[in-house]
């Protein structure tokens, strides 16, 4: 059996996010072994359009699936469940979107069933705080695998920036417990 592998998946959903948000850690749950859920982020939708607020939160889990395997597998399977319907806008509004951050210390490419190329780390964690501070609070002193950043400071330098634009960009909601939820899922 191949070896166990960490990967960091971002967690989005800002249609019924209430329920999707949730309602994806249990699917996740009960099909891979989750090591760490952050903090759940009510986050500004970013794109042209005006839409609700995101829910966001990473799930670190260990999995002995490839990228492409984990994202045609469980992380496809859990977006169909919770309704998720792919349209050619990327800032459409969603029930959730699945995403992988980190896998180990990759840095490079795969290619998943939709023949899309996706990169390792997500790009998006060099420029959105949305996904490098739930990520960094579960592994603050992880270096980038490009850049050599810590993850702390790649969230604190993208806080700073935000901040300096005069904008609040994510806001802990600690009254969502994903945690629980999962403990309560497994019970």
């Amino acid at each position: 059996m191949s070896n166990k592998h960490r990967v960091a998946v971002i967690l989005g959903s800002n249609i019924d996010r209430e329920h999707n948000l949730p309602a994806a850690v249990r699917l996740l749950g009960q099909a891979t072994n989750i090591v760490g859920l952050s903090t759940v982020y009510e986050t500004t939708a970013a794109g042209p359009h005006k839409q609700p607020n995101y829910f966001n939160a990473v799930v670190l889990m260990e999995t002995h699936w490839t990228p492409a395997e984990l994202k045609d597998g469980l992380l496809t399977m859990v977006e169909q469940r919770l309704g998720r319907r792919r349209t050619d806008d990327k800032y459409a509004p969603r029930t959730i979107d699945l995403d992988i951050v980190l896998y180990d210390d990759m840095a490079g490419q795969y290619i998943p069933a939709d023949g899309r190329p996706r990169h390792i780390p997500d790009p998006d964690l060099l420029r959105y705080p949305h996904s490098a501070v739930p990520v960094a609070e579960l592994l603050p002193e992880l270096n980038h695998p490009e850049s050599g950043e810590s993850l702390r400071s790649i969230a604190d330098r993208l806080l700073a920036e935000a901040s300096a634009r005069g904008e609040e960009p994510i806001r802990p909601r600690p009254d969502i417990d994903l945690q629980r939820i999962l403990d309560e899922a497994s019970d």
